[in-house]
């Protein structure tokens, strides 16, 4: 399996980030280059979507202290990683309620006939739209991202975190996530689109699930899916 552990993102325009105070750090794992990204405040960290290589990614996390693993959603190319990340850390594991099936027996559900190294654990915590989750300084505000899958999330940056937001594989840079997968719904994942077009502010750097990091107010401007 393909790990590539790219360090600290440049995202100096994050006024946390700039101020040293917050850093997101990007690994690329799996087949399908799943993003999983580490987020740093005060000594903490914060991964979401561990895709693979959970040990892997707990060694290059080992200089600060891995409390918390996120799911944007419950396919395995996202969890896969999860169940050994958590057994090394102790880190406690939140996503949806909606996805937790899914998860649970992500492997049996992957497709591309692509092997993953385990399905997801149990959630220590159950996620719903207008919940935060938080590490260090750094918070985030969930909110519901259904239409890739029934529960699907994104966690909006706030506090020292604000001008980030993770989104999983419902957002792409120019594109949107697939709905032909398990758990995919064409009409919900438009809603989904036209409600975080409102509700994410244009100047958010948003961390896809895959392939490059974009803004929203591009995908505003340029997205077929988003475009106003």
């Amino acid at each position: 399996m393909a790990f590539w552990n790219r360090g600290a993102m440049a995202l100096d325009d994050v006024p946390a980030i700039a101020a040293g105070k917050l850093e997101v750090r990007q690994f690329v794992v799996g087949a399908i280059s799943t993003n999983v990204y580490g987020v740093v405040s005060e000594g903490a960290a914060m991964v979401v979507d561990p895709a693979g290589e959970g040990d892997r990614i707990a060694k290059a996390l080992a200089d600060v202290r891995v409390e918390l693993v996120v799911a944007t959603h419950g396919h395995a190319d996202h969890v896969g990683g999860c169940q050994a990340l958590v057994d090394v850390t102790g880190a406690k594991f939140a996503m949806a309620e909606a996805d937790v099936d899914l998860a649970r027996h992500a492997r049996r559900n992957h497709a591309f006939g692509i092997q993953y190294d385990a399905d997801a654990p149990e959630p220590d915590r159950i996620l719903a739209a207008g919940d935060e989750v938080s590490v260090g300084a750094a918070r985030f505000r969930v909110l519901a991202a259904p239409g890739h899958t029934p529960g699907g999330i994104v966690f909006l940056g706030e506090g020292d975190a604000e001008g980030i937001a993770f989104v999983g594989d419902t957002i792409f840079a120019g594109s949107a996530g697939r709905t032909d997968l398990p758990g995919g719904n064409a009409s919900e994942l438009m809603a989904t689109l036209a409600r975080l077009g409102q509700e994410v502010p244009p100047k958010t750097h948003v961390l896809c699930g895959h392939g490059d990091d974009t803004t929203m107010a591009w995908e505003l401007e340029h997205n077929p899916f988003l475009r106003r």
